[in-house]
């Protein structure tokens, strides 16, 4: 993992934020996501290296104390991780998996928490949290069906997206593919990582081997 630096990803963030409320507001405020609730943020799921960047930029601004609780965390979910999953040690990026393999490590792993997640049921590192998590609780459509986002949702509301909407949760997911594409990091070890690794402060190259990078604590 490469050093957080200042990155446009808050620009995304930010259009992220505002088109979930906007989405919100059009569902009638049906989306049942509010503070503490943190059913989304408990199972393992993937995030990119621009989500990575933005995490651990966050993550150096906590205090030492919070940070080291919160790799503590990441720490112990990784070790089992790659007690699973060998190749984990090796690569973290999971680019080259097949879905049946990512649904696999998901399922077992489907019990650990977010390590940002607070015993409030509140984000650590909420200001800072993934675009995955920013437009999470809108629910999906495929074909004439629509599915809740999590279990919480045991209803979906009656009113669809609008065209608009659901275009502009295209061109947002665009706009991230391009700004993923800049970044240095994404050409040498891929586009995705399982959460966990991104509290980790270290990297591993090409070749396997790593080369620690240690957070100040002052």
């Amino acid at each position: 993992m490469q050093p957080p630096m200042p990155f446009p990803l808050t620009t995304l963030a930010g259009k992220t934020d505002d088109w979930f409320r906007r989405a919100n507001a059009a569902l009638l405020t049906q989306v049942p996501c509010h503070a503490g609730c943190s059913c989304c943020c408990i199972g393992l799921f993937s995030i990119t290296r621009l989500d990575a960047r933005r995490v651990q930029e966050g993550f150096t601004r906590l205090p030492a104390v919070a940070r080291e609780r919160i790799a503590a965390r990441a720490t112990q979910q990784v070790r089992a991780l790659e007690t699973a999953y060998p190749r984990l040690k090796t690569s973290t990026s999971i680019d080259d998996w097949s879905d049946k393999d990512i649904d696999q490590t998901v399922s077992l792993f489907h019990d650990i928490p977010c390590p940002a997640l607070q015993d409030n049921g509140l984000c650590a590192l909420y200001a800072y949290r993934p675009l995955t998590c920013r437009s999470m609780g809108i629910p999906t459509q495929q074909d004439a069906m629509v599915y809740g986002a999590c279990e919480v949702q045991t209803f979906v509301p009656i009113v669809r997206l609008s065209t608009s909407l659901a275009a502009e949760e295209h061109t947002l997911a665009k706009e991230e593919a391009v700004e993923l594409a800049a970044l240095p990091e994404v050409a040498e070890q891929g586009e995705e990582i399982f959460l966990p690794y991104a509290f980790i402060a270290d990297r591993r190259d090409s070749d396997g081997s790593q080369r620690p990078t240690h957070h100040s604590t002052s």
